[in-house]
């Protein structure tokens, strides 16, 4: 999925945000939006929109001389989860579904994305969780998702966010399959999960875990480190988290299950999936 004119003002808007965030400084405000026009001004628009905020987070990082602007958040969101953990089990296990109830979290999880919105309320994901047992997840079959988990000999499971790395344990954690690998980013990029964050979640005890190499908000394959590509490479099955993933990696010729809540109008009309939907998208590829 590449980068289109149509995802100008999200960029410009998150990056307006993002340089709220980190400082109260108009001044460096203004330098980040003024970057931020300038990076999309001599953009390559053959390039994925995680490519483009990598280059806009990266100079949000250079400018800031914070090498990880987003811990604070990170650490809130893995701290609420992890408090509402005992909960989402009883849940998933009170199910008449459990699995299928597992899978429908994970994909509730995705909506703990600084990305999107840096505003996200207990509230919000409390919400998020309530509604996905009462909706469909549109777009794929769980059950031909869980057979394909089976039958596969290995599994890569391409983590998102913080927190939301969580509501991944709790499904890796029933899926318990024998060979799952969990990858995390390679460095910190907005509030994407990283090695810390997934140690933190416990998920060692359930799947190893290996770091991608790259500090994008997505999985640029040219990127990644030589160990990643080769779990890539040789998986049976990827199940892949969130938007940045779904953008970067929905063309690849993998046997890929995309888990996501849809959040963005440019989103919704590649997939054809309306805003606010949780979704399950496999590869037609």
């Amino acid at each position: 999925m590449n980068f289109k004119l149509d995802c100008v003002p999200c960029l410009i808007r998150h990056s307006i945000e993002a340089a709220r965030f980190v400082s109260g400084d108009e001044s460096f405000q203004k330098k980040i939006v003024d970057d931020t026009l300038s990076i999309i001004a001599n953009a390559d628009l053959s390039k994925s929109p995680p490519a483009l905020a990598q280059v806009v987070h990266k100079r949000i990082r250079e400018l800031s001389g914070i090498a990880d602007p987003y811990k604070e958040v990170k650490l809130k969101f893995n701290n609420l989860v992890y408090s509402m953990l005992n909960e989402l089990t009883a849940r998933i296990d009170h199910s008449p579904y459990p699995l299928r109830s597992a899978v429908k979290l994970a994909i509730a999880g995705n909506i703990i994305d600084s990305g999107a919105k840096t505003g996200l309320s207990e509230t919000d994901i409390k919400d998020a969780v309530e509604s996905v047992f009462s909706e469909t997840v549109v777009g794929g079959d769980i059950d031909e998702f869980l057979g394909n988990v089976v039958r596969a000999k290995s599994i890569l499971y391409l983590a998102d966010n913080a927190g939301e790395i969580l509501f991944d344990r709790l499904l890796i954690e029933k899926l318990m399959h024998p060979n799952l690998t969990l990858a995390v980013r390679g460095y910190p990029v907005i509030n994407d999960a990283t090695e810390e964050d997934a140690a933190a979640a416990g998920i060692a005890k359930f799947a190893k875990i290996i770091k991608n190499g790259s500090d994008a908000p997505g999985t640029l394959l040219e990127e990644c480190s030589e160990e990643f590509m080769k779990y890539f490479n040789e998986a049976d099955m990827i199940i892949a988290k969130g938007q940045g993933n779904y953008e970067t990696l929905s063309d690849e010729k993998k046997n890929i299950y995309f888990l996501l809540r849809i959040k963005c109008p440019v989103l919704a009309e590649h997939t054809g999936i309306r805003i606010g939907t949780n979704a399950l998208i496999r590869s037609p590829h």
